[in-house]
């Protein structure tokens, strides 16, 4: 499980609506450990899609905290949220912010949805902005375990909630993909 999403750009031939071929560069992301490994899954995920040649012109780390898929949803939005924090020596509200990645059909589908994805968590924040995002498809990482897609899940929503300090119980045991985490909330530091 990894936790860095690539934007990876496309270059192809596509067949546009009045059937004339043109060539196209479209932004995907995948869930990768390394650019290497970002640059292996995104061949391997446009050439299910793309029967012609294709060109991989650019990868990069995104800039997104969180993806949220939703469903009967065909668009990507970005969605800047900005948490609030007060400073206790100071006085002062502090603002911090990060970029999520929703799935919608429209901008205030987009606001709902990221409403949505924000509802558990336990501080103040804010909307300021959501724009339609070119990317036109997400690969997360996928083992085929459900058993890992419900501990991905399980964790996320914890981490969303409140801070916490993940410890592994076996931190020897790095190789094996079923390792297992706890969340230790009330930890001083």
């Amino acid at each position: 499980m990894s936790a860095t999403w690539y934007e990876c750009k496309v270059k192809y031939r596509k067949v546009d609506d009045n059937g004339v071929q043109k060539v196209t560069t479209e932004p995907y992301l995948v869930d990768a450990l390394s650019y290497t490994e970002a640059e292996k899954r995104i061949n391997e995920e446009m050439s299910a899609y793309v029967s012609e040649e294709f060109k991989i012109t650019n990868i990069k780390v995104a800039n997104y905290a969180e993806i949220h898929p939703f469903e009967n949803s065909d668009r990507w939005f970005k969605s800047k949220v900005s948490l609030i924090a007060y400073d206790e020596e100071s006085g002062k509200e502090r603002k911090t912010s990060m970029y999520l990645l929703v799935q919608a059909n429209d901008v205030k589908e987009a606001f709902d949805n990221t409403t949505h994805a924000m509802k558990n968590t336990m501080g103040d924040y804010t909307i300021p902005a959501i724009s339609e995002s070119p990317i036109m498809d997400v690969f997360p990482y996928f083992s085929g375990e459900e058993g890992d897609i419900a501990a991905l899940e399980k964790f996320n929503a914890i981490k969303a909630s409140k801070p916490a300090i993940v410890v592994m119980d076996d931190p020897l045991e790095l190789e094996e993909t079923e390792a297992e985490f706890t969340i230790q909330e009330d930890v001083e530091l």
